[in-house]
């Protein structure tokens, strides 16, 4: 089981860079930020872009994974997403894993005056960019013509440094996203029902991540792909609501976790206000105690 940490970002680097430090040296697996031009309730707050973050995040750590969490193709081409994601690899000295997502509504989705997408609309949005940016980040030269994607005898040189190209993590929930998750991703990520975001209760919660993986496992199956070899990440701040409350509440979440057949899970780093607010103590203590606690081994 890996352990990661959402960092908002919400922070001036001054001090964004200590916690992206101090996640890599409490020893989390790996460390992701949003793609969003704002959040919910935090808009109108300090919001900074993901891309020149995550740069900047690359070249101050050395070991820990970093990556989207996820990309919005509200805001993204493939083509100049895919020369970011090929940037950053290399500056991570291949760290990185680009996480992808749908793109919800709200004001990412009003922001740059594109028409309003139905969810199957919004689908085929999807899987244009994830096929798009497979594409151009496996092949020398990519040409595509979609209803949403166009890309013209695209070359991104000289590729990326994890061969044949950056793992993705696709969120995916409905039926439809999870057969793209099994046939692309390296890691499912899931939230629960995004529908309704931090609304159902953690029974509730449970119920629909065990039949999501149950779509997720039958469509690698028609994909002839092994579900045991495509690592699985939960959101553990969306589908509990507080796992940082205690130490033995988040041993319990990611002890569950692990028996539900997931891999990952993530956690948002503490903030001194909702949403995420927990206590950077128990944040600290967690880091120190959950390995030896799940019998996990300590990361050499």
């Amino acid at each position: 089981m890996r352990v990661g940490v959402v960092v908002l970002p919400e922070h001036r680097w001054t001090d964004a860079l200590s916690i992206w430090s101090e996640v890599e040296e409490l020893g989390f697996s790996h460390a992701w930020t949003y793609d969003h031009l704002s959040w919910r309730s935090l808009r109108g707050g300090p919001w900074y872009s993901p891309v020149p973050t995550l740069t900047a995040a690359a070249a101050a750590t050395s070991r820990i994974t970093i990556g989207t969490l996820v990309t919005s193709p509200n805001l993204r081409h493939p083509v100049t997403w895919a020369q970011d994601v090929m940037t950053i690899d290399e500056i991570s000295g291949g760290r990185f894993v680009a996480g992808i997502g749908a793109g919800g509504g709200g004001h990412d989705a009003a922001v740059l005056g594109m028409p309003h997408l139905s969810p199957s609309r919004r689908h085929k949005r999807f899987r244009e960019f994830i096929e798009l940016g497979d594409l151009l980040l496996t092949e020398k030269k990519a040409s595509y013509h979609g209803e949403y994607y166009t890309a013209v005898d695209a070359c991104l040189a000289p590729g990326c440094v994890q061969r044949p190209r950056v793992p993705f993590a696709i969120a995916a929930a409905g039926r439809h996203a999870l057969a793209l998750a099994a046939r692309y991703a390296q890691i499912w990520v899931t939230n629960g029902d995004p529908t309704r975001f931090g609304e159902l209760s953690e029974k509730e919660s449970w119920a629909v991540i065990r039949a999501q993986r149950e779509i997720f496992e039958e469509s690698c199956h028609r994909e002839g792909r092994d579900p045991a070899l495509v690592a699985r990440m939960l959101n553990g701040s969306v589908i509990v609501g507080d796992p940082l409350s205690s130490v033995e509440r988040f041993i319990d979440f990611v002890g569950r976790s692990r028996d539900e057949g997931f891999t990952d899970v993530v956690i948002h780093y503490p903030r001194r206000s909702e949403p995420f607010k927990a206590d950077h103590r128990v944040f600290e203590k967690i880091a120190e105690v959950w390995r030896p606690a799940l019998g996990e081994p300590t990361p050499a």
